[in-house]
Protein backbone atom coordinates (compact mmCIF):
# COMPACT_ATOMS: atom_id res chain seq x y z
CA UNK A 1 0.00 0.00 0.00
CA UNK A 2 1.44 3.32 -0.30
CA UNK A 3 1.42 6.37 2.25
CA UNK A 4 -1.46 8.25 1.30
CA UNK A 5 -3.66 4.95 0.92
CA UNK A 6 -2.41 4.13 4.62
CA UNK A 7 -2.96 7.72 5.65
CA UNK A 8 -6.54 7.56 4.22
CA UNK A 9 -7.41 4.77 6.08
CA UNK A 10 -6.53 6.20 9.69
CA UNK A 11 -8.28 9.50 8.19
CA UNK A 12 -11.31 7.25 7.78
CA UNK A 13 -10.84 5.81 11.52
CA UNK A 14 -10.71 9.82 12.84
CA UNK A 15 -13.53 10.46 10.41
CA UNK A 16 -15.78 8.27 12.32
CA UNK A 17 -15.35 10.31 15.45
CA UNK A 18 -17.00 13.37 13.66
CA UNK A 19 -19.60 11.69 11.48
CA UNK A 20 -20.32 8.94 14.07
CA UNK A 21 -20.44 6.61 11.00
CA UNK A 22 -18.56 3.24 11.56
CA UNK A 23 -19.62 1.85 8.27
CA UNK A 24 -16.69 2.84 6.68
CA UNK A 25 -13.74 1.79 8.86
CA UNK A 26 -11.64 -0.82 7.44
CA UNK A 27 -10.99 -3.39 10.20
CA UNK A 28 -9.38 -6.86 10.24
CA UNK A 29 -11.21 -9.55 11.91
CA UNK A 30 -8.81 -9.86 14.47
CA UNK A 31 -8.39 -5.80 15.14
CA UNK A 32 -6.94 -4.96 18.69
CA UNK A 33 -7.27 -1.91 20.47
CA UNK A 34 -5.51 -0.66 23.50
CA UNK A 35 -5.34 2.48 25.74
CA UNK A 36 -3.81 3.63 29.06
CA UNK A 37 -7.04 3.52 30.94
CA UNK A 38 -8.05 -0.02 29.59
CA UNK A 39 -7.38 -3.76 28.82
CA UNK A 40 -6.52 -5.07 25.16
CA UNK A 41 -10.10 -5.36 23.27
CA UNK A 42 -9.82 -8.18 20.76
CA UNK A 43 -12.16 -8.58 17.66
CA UNK A 44 -14.08 -6.45 14.98
CA UNK A 45 -17.09 -6.55 16.69
CA UNK A 46 -15.82 -5.51 20.24
CA UNK A 47 -13.73 -2.76 19.01
CA UNK A 48 -16.49 -1.48 17.31
CA UNK A 49 -19.04 -1.99 19.73
CA UNK A 50 -16.36 0.17 22.12
CA UNK A 51 -16.01 2.84 19.47
CA UNK A 52 -20.11 2.95 19.40
CA UNK A 53 -19.96 3.73 23.07
CA UNK A 54 -17.76 6.51 23.15
CA UNK A 55 -18.62 8.42 19.70
CA UNK A 56 -21.21 10.03 21.09
CA UNK A 57 -18.73 12.13 23.51
CA UNK A 58 -16.26 13.28 20.93
CA UNK A 59 -17.53 16.50 19.67
CA UNK A 60 -14.11 17.29 17.45
CA UNK A 61 -10.75 15.98 16.18
CA UNK A 62 -7.98 18.44 14.74
CA UNK A 63 -5.64 16.30 13.01
CA UNK A 64 -1.82 17.21 13.79
CA UNK A 65 0.38 14.95 12.02
CA UNK A 66 1.17 11.73 10.76
CA UNK A 67 3.99 9.91 10.37
CA UNK A 68 4.61 6.53 8.11
CA UNK A 69 6.47 3.88 8.04
CA UNK A 70 6.50 0.66 7.17
CA UNK A 71 2.83 -0.82 8.18
CA UNK A 72 2.88 1.91 10.90
CA UNK A 73 1.05 5.07 10.83
CA UNK A 74 1.41 7.44 14.02
CA UNK A 75 -1.08 9.75 14.39
CA UNK A 76 -1.36 12.73 16.33
CA UNK A 77 -4.20 14.91 17.09
CA UNK A 78 -6.45 16.85 19.35
CA UNK A 79 -9.60 15.08 20.25
CA UNK A 80 -12.43 17.41 22.02
CA UNK A 81 -14.92 15.78 24.10
CA UNK A 82 -17.58 16.52 26.79
CA UNK A 83 -14.97 16.18 29.88
CA UNK A 84 -12.60 18.14 27.57
CA UNK A 85 -9.34 18.02 25.15
CA UNK A 86 -7.54 14.69 25.06
CA UNK A 87 -4.16 15.03 23.43
CA UNK A 88 -4.37 12.01 21.35
CA UNK A 89 -0.59 9.47 19.98
CA UNK A 90 -2.59 6.99 17.96
CA UNK A 91 -0.22 3.71 16.64
CA UNK A 92 -2.16 1.98 14.39
CA UNK A 93 -0.68 -0.83 12.41
CA UNK A 94 -2.47 -1.45 8.61
CA UNK A 95 -1.98 -5.34 7.14
CA UNK A 96 -3.63 -5.70 3.77
CA UNK A 97 -5.76 -2.68 3.50
CA UNK A 98 -7.12 -2.98 6.90
CA UNK A 99 -6.54 -1.49 10.43
CA UNK A 100 -4.96 -4.27 12.38
CA UNK A 101 -4.47 -2.19 15.60
CA UNK A 102 -5.09 1.01 17.77
CA UNK A 103 -2.72 1.35 20.41
CA UNK A 104 -3.94 5.01 21.93
CA UNK A 105 -1.54 7.08 24.09
CA UNK A 106 -3.34 10.55 25.64
CA UNK A 107 -3.41 12.55 27.50
CA UNK A 108 -6.20 15.55 29.09
CA UNK A 109 -5.83 19.06 28.98
CA UNK A 110 -5.59 20.59 32.69
CA UNK A 111 -5.80 24.06 33.75
CA UNK A 112 -3.24 25.10 35.84
CA UNK A 113 -5.53 25.21 38.52
CA UNK A 114 -6.52 21.56 37.98
CA UNK A 115 -3.18 20.85 37.89
CA UNK A 116 -2.59 21.66 41.55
Amino acid sequence: MSREEKVALVEAYLDCFETKDLSKLSFAEDVTFEGPRMPMLAGRETVLGFLAHILPMVRNIQLKQHIVEDEYVATVFDMETANGVDHVFDRIRIVDGQIKSIHAFYYSEQTTEEQK
